[in-house]
């Protein structure tokens, strides 16, 4: 028997996770300050996204494009801004990461995924996916490779870059909504002090409550562990992290890499000895000017792979 495609077995939870909602009021979807600079905004289902409550900004999924200078096509990168699935930071892991990105010749782009309370899981997760397939729909339109897309994402959008590195599929070609023929992998996954696993050995704060909710099920908990969800195919990736990192502890970050390194998935790993959480591209931070050097490991990474132009 074929397999549903992912986008069908998540809808299922997100419907699912909506009929138990409606027996309380839903709370309103929060607005999100765009990112600056972006050359156009996208809107990743124009009829309305799967479950949506509205049609208010934080309901609208989007992503803001920050395309490349030159002819292409440029590999790409979808960047998920992190906010504990209850905000999203979009300027300091968003738009300057953008900006790095088409400063190294790629094209960008910035997701705006919905939030809790008023989304849980997995709506996030079918933003995401849905924004790697469309940007692989449009990959002439929008000059790019669609054989060189990834994610970069950070905290809580780290661990969605994660999730889908992990769980993927090859797109859905009996849909009738074109984007859906495309698959959902990305190619690379760059992921900044994400949590990548919720096994109770490696120290954390709460359960993820912003994508989960209070009081999950040990069967959603896992559901969202991308350290168990690894396979052979998982994106190969380039992880970041620092020791004293407070949020999410860099376990998170050796459990990965132990992980995919035993699946045979490419993978770098850098910790950093100091630093707390959410320090960005680590550029101009005051006594701790070691981490400035972490993107050029990054550019080094991607130029092996041939994600990034030598330069």
């Amino acid at each position: 028997m074929k397999p549903f495609p992912l986008f069908s077995l998540l809808l299922a939870a997100l419907l699912a996770s909506e009929i138990s909602a409606a027996q309380s009021p839903i709370a309103t979807a929060k607005p999100t300050v765009p990112p600056a600079g972006a050359a156009n905004v996208i809107v990743l289902w124009p009829e309305g996204a799967p479950g949506a409550h509205g049609s208010n900004d934080g309901d609208v999924p989007k992503l803001f494009v920050y395309p490349a200078a030159g002819a292409g096509p440029h590999a790409s990168v979808v960047v998920l801004p992190g906010g504990g699935y209850t905000s999203l930071v979009m300027e300091k892991e968003g738009a300057v990461e953008a900006r790095w990105l088409n400063a190294h010749g790629l094209t960008a782009f910035v997701l705006q995924y919905r939030l809790g309370p008023a989304y849980r899981f997995p709506a996030p997760m079918l933003d995401g996916a849905r924004a790697l397939r469309l940007v692989r729909s449009r990959a002439s339109q929008l000059s790019i490779d669609p054989k060189r897309v990834g994610v970069w994402g950070f905290s809580a959008g780290g661990h969605l870059a994660g999730y889908l590195a992990t769980i993927n599929d090859e797109g859905n070609p009996s849909s009738a909504d074109p984007i859906e023929h495309e698959s959902d992998r990305p190619d690379f996954a760059i992921l900044s002090y994400a949590r990548l696993t919720m096994d109770n050995a490696v120290p954390r704060k709460g359960n993820m409550e912003g994508l989960l909710g209070e009081n999950p099920t040990q069967a959603q908990i896992d559901a969202i562990s991308p350290v168990l969800h690894v396979t052979k195919t998982t994106s190969p990736s380039f992880i970041y992290s620092t020791t004293p990192d407070a949020q999410v502890n860099s376990l998170n970050a050796t459990a990965f890499y132990d992980t995919l390194q035993r699946a045979g998935v490419p993978v770098e790993l850098h910790i950093f000895e100091r630093g707390p959480h959410g320090t960005g591209m680590g550029q101009n931070l005051k006594d701790l000017p070691e981490l400035s050097v972490w993107p050029t490991l990054l550019a080094n990474w991607m130029r092996i792979h041939g994600w990034m132009a030598s330069e």
